[in-house]
């Protein structure tokens, strides 16, 4: 059953992946790239990794495309003003998209499916919680305060002076 899950949910995948690249409407790419976003998170669940799944379906899905798409429909994208990009520039994409095509397919030969279906319990909040809480406190922490640290710095840098 999981096997039919995984053909349909990949070919869902692709599909709207090609539509979010080959339509020329921004708005519908992103209404696209919203829907390969939550086939991505069938994936996921697919996959046993509950937490990823939920974290990306919040993140990205709701809160980065939705901002996405009101910031095309606020935009005036006229073809006029959008300059042409020259003959050398699209090669240059096709190009790096091809190797790093190439780099993706090499590193994935050497994955072993069946090794990480094994680990039933890699994905579950239970086993992050308690690899992160116990083997890895001490980054954690110190990434928290980077971050609240990053978080004061911005808040300095923002306000204005006052005369």
């Amino acid at each position: 059953m999981s096997q039919y899950a995984f053909y349909i949910l990949s070919a869902l995948s692709v599909a709207s992946a090609l539509m979010t690249v080959f339509n020329r409407k921004p708005v519908y790419s992103v209404l696209y790239l919203i829907f390969f976003f939550f086939t991505l998170f069938g994936h996921y669940i697919l996959l046993n990794a509950q937490f990823l799944a939920a974290v990306h379906l919040i993140v990205y899905a709701g809160a980065i495309m939705v901002l996405f798409l009101f910031i095309i429909m606020m935009l005036n994208l006229n073809k006029e003003v959008e300059p042409n990009k020259s003959i050398v520039a699209k090669f240059a994409a096709v190009i790096s998209g091809g190797l790093l095509m190439i780099v993706v397919v090499s590193a994935m030969k050497g994955v072993d499916a069946a090794a990480i279906n094994q680990h039933s319990e890699i994905g579950l909040v239970e086993t992050l919680g308690s690899v992160l809480y116990n083997k890895y406190m001490l980054p954690f922490e110190m990434v928290s305060v980077l971050f609240l640290t990053a978080i004061v710095g911005a808040v300095m840098l923002g306000k204005k002076e006052i005369k």
